[in-house]
Parts: C-alpha cells; sequence; structure tokens
C-alpha cells in the first residue's frame, strides 16, 4: 500500500504523520472518539440510543475493516457488537469464514452508530442527516485503525464514504470490483441481511463476493510488501487492480 501521509494533532498541537503514531497513542483517541459518540445527541431521533462504538468492534491494529448500515433493533443495538445476534450476523460469520477470517481478524462498525427506527419501531434507512452526523466518527475510526482494505456492506455504507474522500462507485457497478479509495484497497459487496439474499444477492453469489474479499487482502499484503523493498527493486513490482 502507498503510504499515508495524513497526520494526527498531538496535545502541543504539531502535526504527527498518522503511520508513527504508537499503539497506545491510537488506543486513547479511539477512547476518546467512542467516549465522544456515546455522549452524542446530534440527532433527535436516536437519543435515547447509544453508539455502538467500543473494543468490542474489533482491533484497532486490524489490516480489514467491514462497514456496515447502522446496528440492528435485535442485534447490534442489543449486543452493542455489529453484526451479532440477529440473521445478518449469523450470515456475516458464515461469510466470514468462507475465506478464513473471524472476528479476531477485522474491525466492524457502521455508517451510523445508532440504531434508526420508525414510529413503528422497527428498522429503517439512517437519513441523510444521521449519515452526515457520524461522518466524523467513521472518518476518525478509519483513521485510528488505517486498514489497508475496506469492505463496505451495502450502499449506504458504501455512500458514506464519500464524505470522507469522494468516489464515484455505485454497488450497482461496483460490487465485488476491486478498487482504490483514500489510498487504501475498497471492495464493496452487498449486506447480508435475510432480505438482500432473498432479493438482491443470493448466498452463492454473496460466498464469491468474499472471495473477491480474500484476493483483496492478498494484493494489499503483496503491496505491503513490495512498499519495504528498496526502491530499485520495487520498480519492477506493478499490482494492478483485480475486478470480478
Amino acid at each position: 500500500m502507498s503510504i499515508d501521509h495524513r497526520t494526527k494533532q498531538s496535545g502541543q498541537g504539531q502535526a504527527l504523520p498518522l503511520q508513527t503514531l504508537t499503539t497506545s497513542s491510537k488506543r486513547a483517541w479511539f477512547r476518546n472518539v467512542v467516549a465522544e459518540a456515546a455522549g452524542c445527541t446530534r440527532c433527535p431521533a436516536m437519543c435515547e440510543r447509544t453508539a455502538v462504538l467500543s473494543a468490542r468492534n474489533g482491533s484497532i491494529s486490524a489490516r480489514i475493516m467491514f462497514i456496515g448500515e447502522a446496528p440492528g433493533r435485535k442485534g447490534a443495538d442489543q449486543t452493542r457488537v455489529p453484526f451479532s445476534g440477529d440473521q445478518s450476523g449469523k450470515n456475516f460469520e458464515r461469510f466470514l469464514a468462507s475465506i478464513g477470517l473471524g472476528r479476531e481478524d477485522i474491525f466492524i462498525t457502521s455508517a451510523a452508530l445508532c440504531n434508526p427506527r420508525s414510529d413503528s419501531g422497527a428498522n429503517r434507512k439512517p437519513t441523510k442527516m444521521e449519515l452526515a452526523n457520524c461522518s466524523g466518527f467513521l472518518r476518525h475510526t478509519i483513521e485510528i485503525v488505517n486498514p489497508a482494505v475496506v469492505v463496505t456492506l451495502g450502499s449506504v455504507a458504501l455512500d458514506a464514504l464519500k464524505s470522507i474522500r469522494h468516489h464515484d462507485l455505485s454497488l450497482r457497478k461496483s460490487a465485488a470490483k476491486i478498487q482504490r479509495w483514500d489510498g487504501r484497497v475498497l471492495v464493496p459487496i452487498y449486506h447480508p441481511s435475510p432480505q438482500v439474499l432473498a432479493s438482491h444477492r443470493r448466498e452463492p453469489e454473496q460466498l464469491q463476493d468474499y472471495k473477491v474479499v480474500a484476493r483483496a487482502i492478498e494484493q494489499a499484503s503483496l503491496e505491503s510488501n513490495a512498499a519495504a523493498l528498496p526502491p530499485d527493486v520495487r520498480k519492477g513490482f506493478a499490482f494492478p487492480i483485480v475486478s470480478t
């Protein structure tokens, strides 16, 4: 992967390259983001619910980050762990396992950190304003984890990235195709909900999508290894974007 030269402000106001942050600095920064998210009251319709963001989301040293839409009413809003406790979570873990990944290998978060509900109490899509209110938390979380590979689960998560670094991708045209975004490898795939599996992307197709995720992880690993080589040797390496 190419080196990311973005910076974070130190306590003295000096800009520090993100790749030089120590693990303890990253943990402290993450704790601050978690605390701010827990106390957030920007969305009136969600003030009675709490952001699903904590150490239970995964390791902040993970090289792979999955981003979903929002916590589910019967799932993450209850368990406090994204994609757990409901059928979407069971499907997600099954798809992860199909490429040899477990929760311990990834960090997972959501475009909206609180569960959006309709007046009837059912899940609903987060509004544009709710997503905008959460975009800063998503941006900081990506900066802290600094993943080599980002995988978006559904169109809402893919669109949420636009507020961080603009892109022109759509899920319909870009699903399961390896892309570049913000100096990282990006793979947009479909959401693992039962509704999506029944109507838009059935299980055999989603299992194939996760094989693309596995290839993206391998590609990012090769690029990372090549980046450590001397410049004259590195010139001989080229890693084109792989699409299916």
